[in-house]
């Protein structure tokens, strides 16, 4: 009886034990965009580095493809993700209650770092002798999901250069990993997608039998869209990437960066670690996808509108980054 008294106390002992610890461990969720862009491998890529320390912060990150983000953004101040992958410019709109949040400032959203820059990019069907974004009237264009960012920049790359896309053309509203397919078929004639560049859903467009050209964004756009605008600046497309793409040389476009963001309702010592392990690391991030290769520390840190969330500021200053 004593024997069975003892064995019986070991085992509430084990499993309260592995009960509390289980209560302890920390589950987040990053919401990122697309499989064939540049958000989904790199919140992959981060949630390793965080996992790999699993025992030492007692926190498991998961990645989730969402729609992109005014999503992510959304579920954020939701609760229903922990972080998530947002462009600079929505995330200085979420923020100041501008955009699609006019009116009701984000205002629990939270920085944490910046990733990299994303190109405004527009994919034409050379057939279709768009060489302007004044050649689009008229054609089917797919300007990308309600939620994305590709839809808020088209939007206001059509404000700028006047052009209605209600009147003026045929919007489609697809994920960028249809539309390569779509473009090639002949069911579009053109879509947007901001991304970092190289990206797997352009390439599989450029391969197609179909040939296809980048469409520029002239200057005097650009310049118009950065004085409105504060977030956005030039940026070019590099060719190199896309063998066979009809262009002679890189493409003028503007872009915005991607950044990572989060809620004030997290937990400093999440943020904090996250922040640690990714600014740690960040050799093993620039390996990940040419889009990366231009991280530094000083980058990383700018293209942040909303305030920094106390746990990365807390690994700022002790690394003496502020």
């Amino acid at each position: 009886m004593k024997r069975l008294t003892g064995v019986l106390l070991a085992a509430v002992l084990v499993f309260g034990s592995a009960e509390s610890s289980e209560a302890q461990q920390r589950f987040v969720t990053m919401g990122t965009g697309g499989v064939t862009g540049v958000y989904y491998p790199t919140g992959g890529a981060i949630s390793r580095l965080v996992n790999a320390k699993r025992s030492v912060y007692n926190l498991r990150m998961t990645v989730e493809s969402t729609g992109g983000s005014v999503f992510n953004v959304n579920a954020l101040m939701n609760g229903d993700i922990e972080l998530g992958i947002v462009q600079s410019d929505l995330q200085y709109q979420a923020f100041n209650g501008l955009g699609e949040w006019e009116g009701r400032p984000q205002q629990k959203l939270r920085a944490m770092f910046s990733i990299h820059p994303e190109a405004v990019t527009i994919l034409a069907a050379a057939d279709r002798n768009i060489r302007s974004i004044e050649d689009l009237k008229g054609k089917t264009v797919n300007i990308g999901v309600p939620g994305s960012g590709q839809r808020v920049n088209a939007l206001d790359l059509f404000t700028a250069a006047g052009i209605s896309p209600d009147r003026d053309l045929r919007a489609e509203g697809i994920r960028p990993a249809e539309a390569a397919g779509m473009l090639q078929d002949g069911r579009i004639d053109a879509y947007f997608y901001t991304v970092g560049h190289p990206n797997g859903s352009i390439k599989e467009a450029v391969a197609g039998a179909r040939k296809v050209t980048f469409v520029p964004v002239p200057e005097e756009l650009v310049k118009k869209l950065a004085a409105e605008q504060p977030y956005y600046a030039p940026a070019l497309i590099p060719i190199s990437h896309y063998p066979g793409v009809a262009n002679q040389g890189d493409v003028p476009t503007f872009g915005v960066k991607a950044t990572i963001c989060t809620s004030a309702d997290v937990h400093e010592d999440v943020i904090y670690a996250i922040t640690k392990e990714v600014f740690q690391n960040i050799d093993e991030l620039r390996k990940l996808h040419p889009a990366l290769e231009v991280l530094s520390v000083e980058n990383m840190l700018e293209g942040l509108s909303a305030p920094l969330h106390p746990g990365a500021q807390r690994y700022f200053k002790e690394a003496g980054l502020l």
